[in-house]
């Protein structure tokens, strides 16, 4: 049975003695140096997995899921804002995780019900594995799409059309047979054949009797579905239209699970049953889904990117982002979101309630070029312990306000802000 260690964000490894807490383990000597390696490759690409603490110490990044070494030894990194002891603390950090990531991936109600949170009790990529086995299983049940494909063969019977040129074109002594173009209705298209694939690696890698059990009945039902020879280009061609729209919540498992078609996921973070996602991101596309839920009567465009911090010789220069831009009839605010834990106890202490300045600063920017020096922004972090309501307001200027305000994740929704909207 490979080994399993459990610590969260920020976690620091060792190949020594280590406390064998969340915030401190032990890993092999091979896995140490496997992670080096590994973020190194992702670094190239903007990502950084690990950071060096002298010659005995990593220091995890702010990823969050499953990465197995090629030994098999699997690290699973948790959500670091949860309070508890480790014990209570491992299943509340999954729970939140699962949860998260099945309002980011936009599933229905049905798949990220409660009892699915209840149960869990395994690592993250598990979990995965058993929401595509479970949707492909009612697909299965309803029945899988069949279509016309176009087949060109040579028979020595007609059978659909001739094609006259290539039947012309045969050498002496194969005038017997012909050459014929015919549709044949059958399961070979590219949203099948991606599922087909996607089972067959969660056949290969999945250790849960009960995910075992149910992959090998699937497959035994898309045994005449070709796996995909080019997940990209059949990813291109799965349809979305109301015929397929059966198909649609499978669409995301089986992105996660091939691995590089989710905009969450680290690219090619997959490794064995590796698959890590930037938790700042999960963060913010989660506030996103609830916001909508929050406020039914506001606009909320996430990614704003239409204004510029200055402009050099006529050319607009550092494009300005934020969040989200909320708007309800003429009125418009300026939200950010911050994966970071804040105390309201070290607010006279020089530390600022652990605020940075440099999120001030940027802050300072949206509020000057979105909202034209006049209105309110607001800047959101995770609930705690520590910070259970909003703070009191930040003043930039008499016309240009702040607000920093918590968000709650067992009731979804960000403390303080209908207030401010009303």
């Amino acid at each position: 049975m490979a080994a399993l260690v459990t610590v969260r964000e920020y976690a620091r490894l060792t190949t020594g003695a280590a406390a064998g807490s969340l915030d401190e383990a032990a890993v092999p000597v091979a896995v140490f140096d496997w992670l080096c390696a590994e973020s190194e490759r992702l670094r190239a690409s903007g990502a950084a997995l690990v950071q060096l603490e002298g010659r005995r110490w990593l220091r995890l990044d702010n990823y969050v899921g499953v990465i197995e070494a090629p030994c098999g030894t699997r690290i699973e990194i948790l959500p670091k804002h949860v309070d508890g002891q480790d014990g209570q603390a491992v299943a509340a950090a999954r729970n939140l995780l699962c949860k998260m990531l099945s309002r980011c991936l936009n599933l229905s109600p049905r798949e990220s019900a409660s009892t699915h949170l209840r149960t869990f009790d395994a690592p993250l990529t598990e979990w995965v594995m058993r929401q595509f086995l479970e949707g492909l299983d009612r697909l299965v049940k309803r029945g899988i799409r069949f279509d016309y494909c176009a087949v060109r063969e040579q028979q020595r019977y007609l059978r659909g059309r001739l094609d006259v040129t290539r039947q012309l074109r045969q050498p002496p002594g194969r005038e017997h047979l012909f050459q014929i173009e015919h549709d044949i209705f059958d399961c070979d298209r590219a949203e099948n054949r991606l599922l087909r694939s996607a089972l067959d690696r969660v056949c290969k890698l999945t250790g849960d009797p009960r995910n075992w059990r149910l992959s090998r009945e699937l497959a035994s039902y898309l045994s005449q579905v070709p796996a995909s020879a080019d997940h990209g280009a059949d990813f291109r061609d799965w349809r979305d239209d109301r015929l397929m729209a059966h198909y649609r919540p499978l669409k995301p498992w089986c992105s996660l699970i091939l691995g590089g078609h989710s905009p969450l996921a680290v690219a090619g973070a997959w490794r064995g049953l590796s698959l890590l996602f930037p938790m700042e991101r999960v963060f913010e596309r989660y506030v996103e889904a609830c916001l909508r839920r929050q406020l039914p009567d506001t606009v909320v465009k996430p990614g704003a990117s239409s204004r510029y911090l200055c402009r050099h010789r006529e050319r607009d220069w550092f494009q300005l982002k934020p969040d989200f831009l909320l708007s309800r009839r003429d009125r418009s605010w300026v939200l950010d979101t911050k994966w970071k834990r804040l105390d309201i106890s070290r607010g006279m202490a020089g530390d600022k309630y652990g605020l940075a300045q440099s999120d001030f600063y940027q802050l300072f920017a949206y509020g000057r070029h979105y909202l034209d020096d006049s209105g309110e922004l607001f800047l959101v972090y995770p609930k705690t312990a520590g910070f259970h309501a909003p703070l009191d307001e930040f003043v930039y200027s008499d016309s240009l306000r702040l607000r920093v305000l918590p968000f709650d994740l067992e009731r979804d929704i960000v403390v303080g802000l209908d207030e401010r909207l009303s």
